[in-house]
C-alpha cells in the first residue's frame, strides 16, 4: 500500500494498528454499556421505591373499619411487580430486599411518616470476571420517604 508521500507502507502494519487500537476500544465500549445498565437499574430501583411508598400512603376501603392504610406486603408486593420485569439481570440476580419502617413507629395517622428503603445487588453483566475481581458487586439503594394522606 502507497502512503500519501508515495513511499510503501510495510506489510502487516494496519493490522497491528488496528489489533493496538481494539485493546482499548473494546473495553471501553463494554465499559459504557455496563454503566448503562447499572444506571438503568438504579433508575428502575428509585421508581419503584416510590411506586411501592406511593401503594402505601393511600387509603383503602375495608368494609369492616371506615379506611386504613396497606399493610407492609402490599408495599413489598407493589414493589416486586415493579420490578419484576424492568431490571436488567439476564435471570442471573436475586430480587430486591425491602426495608418499611413508619415515624411513629406503627404511625398510620395522616401526616406520618412512611420510609421505603430498596437495596438491589448489582453483578456486573458485560464485564462480571474482570469487575468483579476489581470491584465487585455494587450495592443500590433507594429511599423514599411520603406522609399518610
Amino acid at each position: 500500500m502507497l502512503r500519501q508521500d508515495g513511499r510503501k507502507e510495510p506489510a502487516g502494519v494496519t493490522a497491528i494498528e488496528t489489533a493496538l487500537m481494539m485493546i482499548i476500544l473494546v473495553p471501553l465500549v463494554f465499559g459504557i454499556v455496563e454503566f448503562g445498565l447499572l444506571f438503568y437499574d438504579k433508575a428502575m430501583i428509585t421508581n419503584a421505591s416510590r411506586e411501592g411508598a406511593r401503594a402505601g400512603i393511600v387509603y383503602q376501603f375495608d368494609p369492616d373499619s371506615e379506611r386504613r392504610h396497606p399493610g407492609n406486603e402490599v408495599i413489598t408486593d407493589t414493589i416486586n411487580d415493579y420490578l419484576e420485569n424492568r431490571l436488567v439481570t439476564f435471570g442471573s440476580a436475586v430480587g430486591p430486599t425491602v426495608t418499611i419502617s413508619r415515624n411513629p413507629v406503627n404511625g398510620d395517622a395522616p401526616g406520618d411518616r412512611l420510609i421505603v428503603d430498596v437495596l438491589y445487588r448489582y453483578d456486573f453483566l458485560v464485564l462480571p470476571n474482570f469487575v468483579a475481581g476489581l470491584v465487585g458487586g455494587l450495592d443500590l439503594t433507594a429511599r423514599t420517604i411520603m406522609r399518610l394522606e
